[in-house]
């Protein structure tokens, strides 16, 4: 993410310039703008004749700039596009004024969003630029007749690819190098800036030979660790061991995986900690909450009214950080973030037991 610019509004709010770079940015974004803020880019949007003259044929794109009163934002995670939709209040055409329209921003598009910013909203957009530098990360588990690459984004994992075949003795066997050479190939169109190769045994070992020995640049950008399994368990062990984080400092997903294990070993013990809106509530006026855990997607519904907590969620945030304790949003697209959904939402690491 890059601020172009920011400065200040009347009602006392703020107006950012911002300039997603990768779609990672456009999924922090989704979880930043909300109804009622104002988003402003340029777009295209299908004009109607006037003409009487003329036939209509159900009117032609112009380029506008548009400001919107939003409604509604989408995360289209499969078309890399953000959707901001809602009513034109300002416009480079007058006639369109009032009128509902969709903005499509995408990768490197310039928007203007002007809200009133929350603490967590500001620093989610500031963990977006320094991520900017972070390199990209595949992680490629690999099992005796199978292989599995995942790219590890902000908004979770992602599988690419999933190789499969028997290997060894029998008929349908094949031979372990055709294994390891189309997984070479994958990691290769990767473009990865570090790949972290992992499994059970030795497999891995024999894979980061061929890959040494076929594709040198790419094996220079590996990091072996070992795990017990492959696949989306692989990959989990990887997250939780904290092999994403020597090579990509900060990332998201591995600090999320670390703090709902640690949620699930005290909630096992029974010890320091607490679980759905009440608890936490109750842990935050009390000043016990250490390191607060919401889960995004219930945050954004609980600051649009559509929520069903019996709190504010705000108002714990806010307590929270002023009595010294920190916060984590969690992303639901990744298996963290569906464990603390059904935690109900909101979790804390806590300082001292509350009852």
């Amino acid at each position: 993410m890059r601020i172009a610019d920011r400065y200040q509004v009347e009602g006392g709010k703020e107006r950012y310039t911002l300039v997603p770079e990768t779609v990672d940015d456009l999924w922090h974004l989704s979880h930043v703008i909300e109804p009622d803020d104002r988003v402003a880019g340029d777009t295209t949007r299908r004009i109607q004749r006037n003409d009487d003259q003329l036939r209509d044929t159900g009117g032609e794109r112009e380029h506008l700039w548009v400001e919107l009163g939003v409604d509604d934002v989408e995360f289209a995670r499969f078309a890399n596009r953000l959707r901001v939709s809602g009513v034109i209040e300002d416009c480079s055409r007058e006639d369109q004024l009032g009128l509902h329209h969709t903005v499509n921003v995408e990768e490197h598009d310039e928007i203007e969003v002007e809200k009133h910013w929350k603490p967590d909203q500001r620093e989610r957009i500031e963990e977006a630029v320094e991520a900017t530098d972070n390199p990209d990360v595949v992680v490629a588990t690999v099992g005796e007749g199978e292989a599995h690459v995942h790219t590890v984004e902000q908004f979770g994992t992602e599988e690419r690819a999933s190789i499969t075949g028997p290997t060894g003795k029998g008929d349908y066997a094949r031979p372990r190098s055709e294994l390891f050479e189309e997984l070479t190939a994958v990691l290769k169109r990767s473009g990865a800036d570090a790949i972290i190769l992992a499994g059970p045994g030795f497999t891995k070992q024999d894979a980061l030979e061929h890959i040494e020995e076929n594709a040198p640049a790419v094996a220079e950008a590996v990091t072996t660790v070992n795990t017990s399994s492959v696949g989306d368990r692989g990959v989990h062990e990887v997250l939780k061991r904290g092999a994403v984080e020597d090579v990509q400092q900060q990332t998201r997903i591995a600090a999320e995986s670390a703090l709902i294990d640690e949620l699930t070993e005290r909630i096992a013990e029974g010890n320091k900690m607490a679980y759905g809106p009440a608890q936490v509530a109750e842990a935050a006026e009390f000043g016990a909450v250490e390191e607060l855990l919401v889960l995004d997607s219930d945050l954004r519904r609980e600051r649009a009214g559509d929520g069903d907590w019996s709190i504010d969620a705000d108002e714990v945030i806010e307590t929270t950080e002023q009595k010294g304790g920190d916060m984590t949003v969690f992303s639901d697209e990744f298996d963290p973030g569906q464990q603390l959904a059904n935690l109900g939402g909101i979790a804390a690491l806590l300082r001292y037991r509350i009852e």
